[in-house]
């Protein structure tokens, strides 16, 4: 079944950044801030808009729209509408080079990033990151990382996974079905750079076709095979894989869901989620969550942790242009 990605933030039409720079400085300018005003006018442009916003606001202003910005605002609101303003590819990587920056590493936002993304766009990562923190993003993450988790990540990170392009093979995702099984199943312990080499390699059609031949040769989904021989960060990468072949909108609901669950909120995760998905797949994520666990994400983030203007610009981002 193909997945129907929908978004809900869209480019608008009609669109003039010289004038959404302008309502932008005056929504900045004198005793306060107007930050309805911000979150009316960002929320509601594309990001390729926004920039073309903060290239009008720098050659009418002369100022820069994202340090203005952040002189006015302030906490989680201030994260959210700066994360508003990057391109995409910069922004995944400033998130990346956050979670393997000081103590201790942030396995859990490297698996959201790095293990949804297709070749292709593994490819603008790979290259922006370089270029931005001038280390590669493999040597980053090696430092940083262990054991099969890191040799699966490195396996991601350098691309040597099968472009959209490559033609589904019914014939090799059979062999490669039996390869999993031999490798897990079917033996005393588990071999897991079967399991690397696979799920870093073939795309994600293909990776489709061979989770549907594994459970016709074994009688278990790859998911309980995977519970069943892995553990700890693996597991989590692994996971992350076959949930974003079989459905992306359900694997970011049910991070959203963990996000907000319990005491406290995983800020992070919420607004990296939010801000990434609006133009991809926002919509469809907001009907998996509904349909799994019964409530709409809109009444979850109404009933979060989340407060004030943070959470307006959230829930402006749910419902789009």
């Amino acid at each position: 079944m193909e997945y129907k990605a929908v978004p809900t933030v869209v480019a608008r039409k009609p669109f003039d950044a010289v004038a959404d720079s302008q309502e932008l400085r005056g929504a900045m300018r004198g005793l306060g801030t107007d930050e309805q005003q911000i979150i009316d006018i960002l929320s509601t442009r594309s990001n390729a808009q926004r920039q073309s916003i903060s290239a009008a606001y720098a050659a009418e202003f002369e100022r820069d729209l994202i340090d203005d910005l952040k002189d006015e605002l302030g906490g989680k609101f201030e994260d959210v509408i700066v994360a508003l303003m990057r391109p995409p590819v910069e922004y995944l990587c400033q998130q990346l080079h956050e979670a393997m920056a000081g103590m201790g590493t942030e396995e859990s936002t490297l698996v959201e990033i790095l293990c949804t993304k297709t070749n292709e766009e593994m490819r603008e990562i790979v290259v922006a990151y370089e270029d931005k923190y001038e280390r590669p993003l493999a040597e980053q993450m090696c430092s940083e990382t262990s054991g099969f988790f890191r040799r699966l990540l490195t396996l991601i990170v350098t691309g040597v996974r099968d472009d959209l392009t490559t033609p589904v093979d019914a014939v090799q995702a059979k062999d490669q079905a039996a390869q999993l099984y031999a490798a897990g199943e079917a033996k005393l312990g588990t071999d897991e750079e079967v399991f690397n080499r696979i799920m870093a390699h073939a795309s994600f059609p293909q990776l489709r076709l061979v989770f549907e031949e594994y459970k016709e040769l074994s009688g278990q989904t790859i998911e309980q095979a995977i519970k069943h021989e892995m553990s700890d960060e693996l597991h989590e990468a692994m996971m992350a894989i076959v949930e974003c072949v079989q459905s992306p909108a359900a694997f970011f609901a049910n991070r959203l869901y963990k996000a907000m669950d319990g005491a406290g909120t995983d800020d992070a995760t919420l607004i990296r989620i939010i801000v990434c998905r609006s133009e991809i797949d926002l919509e469809t994520i907001k009907q998996e969550f509904e349909r799994i666990y019964n409530r709409t994400l809109h009444s979850a983030i109404e009933d979060s942790e989340t407060s004030g203007d943070y959470k307006r610009a959230l829930t402006a981002l749910l419902r789009g242009a």
